[in-house]
């Protein structure tokens, strides 16, 4: 393939350089088309399919090498043919030069491109599988626009060749009778500036602008056929009504807010949603208490000989809660009224695309509203196990009510949510066992990611049931256990309580969407487009109710992008960003990633290079005896543009931070590089990773450049 490029480049150069050399730009202009004018027209009329097959031959050839001339050839046409026969040729040679531009381009570098810029180039082929032809047609509609750049740029996108020559011919054809015309025109032609008038430029201009326009007028009708059957109110009370007091929710609510917009935060449960009563907030509390406690028992490590803890689970569970109340003020319902937020205790319902209603303490009432947004957030999977709900069973939602130890914990899951919590409760004492279907923990991960954690968990006491299906729950004389499968061989793993942490589903029942119509995506989310809009575009949801993410961060991030699109779309509209979107997962040691990993990239089909940094060569990890991990990068071969980059190692959530933003403004390796860290810290790691990938592209012939000069200077 390789040689077969270098063969068509070549070609291609050689006769754009005959075309020079041979002085046949000078055939391709105005005066030389007048001078031959009476010549070409001669022989046209004793061969006129001998004409036509030449003269489009030509055309074809100084098109599909974007050679100059396709407009005094365009003018040619039309004086040669006349303006119906010159269109129809023009328009197809045209269109075929066209083509042919753009498949060399692509043939030629498509593949170094996607190489280069492959997490950009993805960007680019989904915004023109959305719009690309519209925008093909808007730029062939104006002839400012040089038609042999949109060729070669088009080429290197993932457009289909049918819909390009298509659309092209569709759209240059205003362009091509407005030059044929003026060719039939020639004797009287003095220069090309003749041929478009300050008028006719501004009228194509405006031609060239109408597909923008007519999409608007589209997005409009289908709006109103959505909207058709409900009334809409002639004022509102509201300009933002937000559905849910989670993350998503209180950004969006604040936002609004600081927007000076008049909005309502409606909250049928506990303000903070999941993150701050059982989730984030919980679920790292005790994990600073299981670390702490499995410090201790590390004591000899640090030259201490003995250390104890007197560890009492229910103690250490009140603390969890003290946790909560003490930053639930960070979220009440009288901060945010502070903020200008009206805050309702209430169960909403939605009524109409433009009414929310609900009970208060006055009784039930209907705010009306220019746009509302859903942040209702999701709940705990529970799947239907025969005998788990007869035995009963615990959620991330309810573990926390806990007060008494399992002497024998199962966990069914082995995702973020249940290897954290095995391993915390593995540290407090209990037998932990966890149940994976899949062949590794953590599957979005990479294996290498996977197995740190495996053996980490191991270390800590956990059994690890990988590939193994769980069946049914069964009590066998007083004893309740769990019969799985593993490869058709069956198994039974005895427990005191389970923890189902098998993933959770958005909450998408109960508030009204059934009533609107309004869609689930395949994920069980609500559907959303890039905006965030549902099916009625002022209806906007984010945070786990919308996915793809459930993070808290997350939600806080998509409530931005739908504050402000409900708020200002019909001045600008912003698609939701996700490339640097950054997570980890608070075992110990953490992991942290942003951005692509390698099993990632490998299903995108894009090209990469490895950079690994062992955190065992680190100083300061190797004074804090956390030795265990490695900062891991990916970078576009041969470049240091970072496409992603996952760390396994202490505090892995904090050190991401700084390739999250060289990810979000384009710093590169080299530049991070060349920043200074404190010395000893954990943050050289990235540093180094970002050294361990400079030498692997050391400049090897500057270098003996180097060498010999500086031996020169020795003399």
């Amino acid at each position: 393939m390789q040689r077969s490029r270098l063969l068509v480049f070549l070609v291609a150069v050689a006769c754009v350089a005959a075309f020079f050399a041979l002085g046949l730009d000078r055939l391709l202009t105005l005066e030389a088309l007048h001078a031959r004018q009476a010549a070409a027209i001669a022989y046209r009329e004793a061969h006129p399919l001998l004409a036509a097959g030449a003269y489009a031959a030509i055309y074809v050839v100084v098109t599909g090498l974007s050679l100059p001339g396709a407009t005094v050839l365009t003018l040619a046409g039309g004086a040669l043919f006349g303006l119906l026969w010159g269109t129809v040729i023009v328009s197809f040679a045209s269109t075929i030069g066209a083509t042919l531009a753009f498949l060399g381009a692509r043939f030629l570098f498509r593949d170094a491109v996607q190489a280069h810029f492959g997490e950009r180039m993805q960007t680019i082929d989904a915004g023109m599988a959305r719009d690309g032809l519209l925008y093909l047609f808007t730029l062939r509609l104006v002839p400012l626009f040089p038609f042999f750049m949109i060729n070669l740029l088009m080429g290197l996108t993932a457009m289909r060749p049918l819909s390009f020559a298509a659309v092209s011919q569709l759209g240059m054809l205003a362009g091509t009778v407005v030059y044929v015309n003026a060719g039939t025109q020639l004797a009287q032609l003095d220069s090309l500036a003749g041929v478009l008038s300050p008028r006719l430029l501004f009228a194509l201009a405006l031609l060239g602008v109408f597909p923008l326009f007519a999409r608007r007028a589209v997005d409009l009708l289908r709006a109103r056929r959505v909207y058709r059957g409900w009334s809409k109110p002639a004022r509102f009370d509201r300009n933002v009504v937000v559905i849910g007091a989670g993350s998503g929710g209180l950004v969006s609510a604040y936002l609004a807010a600081a927007l000076q917009a008049r909005v309502t935060l409606i909250e049928k449960q506990r303000m903070g949603g999941d993150c701050l009563n059982t989730g984030c907030v919980p679920s790292k509390a005790l994990i600073r208490t299981a670390r702490l406690l499995a410090q201790i028992q590390q004591a000899p490590r640090y030259g201490i000989r003995r250390a104890s803890a007197d560890f009492d689970f229910a103690t250490a569970m009140e603390r969890v809660q003290d946790v909560v109340r003490a930053i639930a003020p960070h979220d009440s319902m009288e901060r945010y009224a502070e903020l200008g937020v009206e805050v309702i205790q209430g169960a909403a319902q939605i009524v109409s695309p433009w009414a929310v209603s609900t009970e208060t303490e006055c009784g039930r009432i209907t705010l009306t509203t220019r746009n509302i947004i859903v942040a209702a957030g999701a709940r705990p999977v529970v799947p239907p196990l025969p005998g788990l709900a007869e035995a009963g069973y615990l959620t991330s939602d309810t573990i926390w009510d806990l007060r008494t130890l399992p002497e024998r914990l199962l966990v069914l899951g082995g995702g973020p949510i249940g290897c954290e919590l095995a391993q915390c409760f593995a540290r407090f004492g209990s037998r932990v066992s966890i149940v994976e279907l899949a062949p590794q923990l953590m599957v979005r991960e990479d294996p290498e990611v996977s197995e740190s954690v495996a053996g980490h968990l191991q270390a800590d006491g956990v059994e690890l049931y990988l590939r193994h299906r769980a069946l049914r729950v069964i009590n066998d004389n007083g004893t309740t256990q769990l019969v799985a499968d593993r490869q058709g061989t069956e198994i039974r793993i005895p427990f005191d309580a389970v923890l189902v942490a098998v993933g959770r589903i958005a909450n998408t029942t109960g508030y009204g969407l059934e009533t609107l119509g309004i869609p689930t995506s395949a994920r069980d989310t609500i559907e959303v487009n890039e905006f965030l809009q549902t099916r009625y575009p002022n209806i906007y949801a984010c945070g786990d109710v919308a996915g793809p993410f459930q993070f808290t961060h997350a939600a806080a991030h998509q409530a931005w992008y739908a504050v402000v699109n409900a708020l200002f779309g019909s001045l600008r509209r912003f698609r939701t960003d996700y490339s640097t979107l950054p997570y980890a997962t608070f075992t110990d040691p953490e992991i942290a990633r942003v951005g692509l990993n390698e099993q990632e990239a490998l299903a995108r089909g894009i090209r990469y290079e490895i950079t690994r940094y062992p955190l065992k060569e680190l100083d300061r990890a190797i004074i804090d005896s956390v030795a265990d991990g490695f900062v891991k990068v990916l970078t576009a071969p041969g470049r240091d543009r970072i496409l992603g980059v996952t760390i396994v190692g202490e505090h892995a959530g904090e050190l991401i931070a700084e390739f999250v933003m060289a990810m979000k403004h384009g710093i590169g390796l080299n530049k991070l590089l060349g920043t200074v860290h404190i010395y000893p810290t954990l943050s050289e790691a990235n540093k180094y990773a970002a050294g361990v990938w400079k030498r692997a592209h050391a400049p090897a012939r500057l270098l003996r450049w180097i060498k010999g000069y500086q031996a020169w200077l020795r003399g």
